[in-house]
């Protein structure tokens, strides 16, 4: 009996102090590590990559008809930022229709259209907005760019 008491009295437990803590530090660690991986910000910045390569990507086609054309440029561009269309035609009212640099597909088979569309973009809109100034400098610029970025292109 006595060999039962000593060895019930050697086997102790951690304590509710013990837990406590442990929980807590893991909870701290969780914590830092979902801040530092944060999905949100990682699909934010992936989609601003994609609306970087393809406004670079529209105003090398629009430069480069351009130049095919001896300096003139689309004319449906204008000095009003308007979102472009991604089709060509009657559904492009009220956008910048540039189906003359997708016809051939010469400067490109197709209009990208923003990572967020429809949910940012005009019927038929690409969710890019393209303007021109009065030396026919291009802007194309994504609006809908997140996490405060600007994304903003002028040749």
């Amino acid at each position: 009996m006595m060999g039962l008491k000593k060895l019930q009295h050697n086997q102790r437990g951690f304590t509710l102090l013990e837990v406590l803590l442990v929980v807590a530090i893991i909870a701290i660690l969780a914590g830092i590590v979902i801040i530092a991986i944060n999905p949100n910000k990682q699909l934010g910045d992936s989609r601003n990559s994609q609306r970087q390569a393809d406004v670079a990507t529209i105003l090398n086609a629009v430069y480069q008809y351009s130049l095919d054309n001896n300096g003139t440029i689309p004319a449906s561009i204008t000095a009003t930022p308007t979102e472009l269309c991604t089709t060509t035609g009657a559904p492009c009212t009220g956008l910048v229709d540039l189906g003359v640099i997708t016809a051939s597909e010469k400067y490109l088979t197709s209009i990208p259209k923003d990572p967020q569309c429809p949910t940012v973009c005009l019927a038929n809109g690409a969710g890019y907005v393209i303007s021109k100034t009065v030396n026919n400098r291009i802007t194309i610029s994504a609006p809908d760019a997140e996490q405060s970025k600007t994304i903003s292109v002028t040749r």
